[in-house]
């Protein structure tokens, strides 16, 4: 089912101005508390009205301003799955399904609920009250009752937020093979990046109300493109960037200078560099190359994470006198090295930027 999204509504704060467009597929939103996530999803769902723009849903417009069309969410065919799951306390589980099966012949609407529960692993508490479910088993009881109604849209706003981490990932498989057979469109918003990669296709990034990065999610996390982005896909390491040849820039805050592989945009603001791409330098490799200090780190059972600073000279990127920003780099225990990493030469590395990860960011 395809889906046009092109809308503003005002707030004291910011705007929220977001136009995508989507076909059956799995789109994430990203971006932090308080961004216009939430508001985008009720504003396709008709619970808020936004200021002017049009949403149309598999062809029907839904809502135009300059049309005065307005469908109610009723008529808008949309699955909203909320936070806190908006299960009726003093109804079964079996009831919470059937309200939105009023008009289904009983047969046909008793053998629905009892199909849908058997397929969310549900099939022994349909006579259960809310209050006597898990917060998985709630949380799949409210995804059951969206998908009984066959939505053309699903919408699911921080489904996991209330829920541990070990119970998230069982959730979240869940509702993976759920959404296998969803043959609409997936919405999933969502604060946390990686929760986003796992889950959807494509990915919507926003900042206080605006897109800052649109594409398939492995496209957008190899190439943000923007700080915005950068910032919210994951990036540890991001600094002020100069160019000073086709394919050369100097970054003061880091003390380094370094080579590209592709030609340096003319409006480059930012390099950037995932903590994890930080690697130690190969036999004879001389290219991006340096000498660093670990200042301190973070040690987990399974992975490192250093804090380190360059030992290049004073002058070296055309720094100024300010202290040297720490860069990040995470080592995994794959072959047992943590506990000898800081101990190498007195805390001393040398390490390599590869040019294929570096990242060109605009403000």
């Amino acid at each position: 089912m395809s889906l046009i999204v092109d809308i503003k509504k005002r707030f004291p704060r910011f705007t929220l101005a977001v136009s995508f467009s989507t076909e059956n597929e799995r789109v994430g939103i990203l971006g932090a508390s308080g961004c216009g996530k939430t508001m985008t999803l009720k504003c396709i769902a008709g619970i808020e009205t936004p200021d002017e723009g049009k949403i149309v849903i598999d062809g029907l417009t839904v809502f135009d301003s300059s049309q005065g069309i307005n469908l109610p969410p009723q008529r808008r065919k949309t699955g909203y799955l909320f936070q806190n799951y908006a299960l009726f306390p003093t109804m079964t589980l079996a009831q919470n399904l059937a309200i939105v099966l009023r008009k289904c012949p009983r047969i046909e609407r008793d053998a629905l609920i009892e199909d849908t529960l058997r397929k969310m692993h549900l099939e022994g508490h349909a006579q259960h009250y809310p209050t006597r479910l898990s917060g998985g088993e709630q949380q799949r009881a409210a995804l059951a009752r969206i998908l009984v109604s066959k939505p053309q849209i699903l919408m699911l706003d921080e489904p996991f937020s209330a829920l541990d981490t070990f119970l998230r990932s069982e959730v979240e498989q869940t509702l993976l093979d759920s959404l296998k057979s969803f043959p609409g469109t997936t919405l999933f918003v969502s604060h946390d990046r990686d929760e986003v990669y796992r889950i959807c296709d494509k990915m919507q990034i926003l900042q206080e109300g605006r897109i800052v990065g649109s594409g398939k999610k492995e496209d957008l996390f190899k190439n943000p493109g923007t700080l915005a982005a950068a910032r919210l896909t994951g990036c540890k390491n991001i600094a002020a960037a100069k160019k000073i040849g086709a394919s050369r820039i100097a970054v003061p805050a880091w003390g380094l200078l370094l080579d590209t592989v592709q030609t340096v945009p003319d409006d480059l603001a930012y390099i950037g560099i995932r903590a994890h791409h930080i690697r130690p330098t190969h036999p004879e490799e001389t290219q991006n190359c340096f000498e660093f200090q670990i200042e301190r780190y973070d040690a987990s059972p399974f992975s490192l994470t250093e804090y380190i600073t360059a030992l290049t000279p004073p002058e070296f990127a055309g720094e100024s006198n300010e202290p040297r920003q720490k860069i990040v780099r995470k080592v995994s225990d794959t072959e047992g090295s943590i506990d000898t990493e800081v101990l190498k030469n007195n805390g001393k590395l040398r390490l390599c930027f590869p040019r294929e990860h570096l990242l060109f960011l605009r403000d």
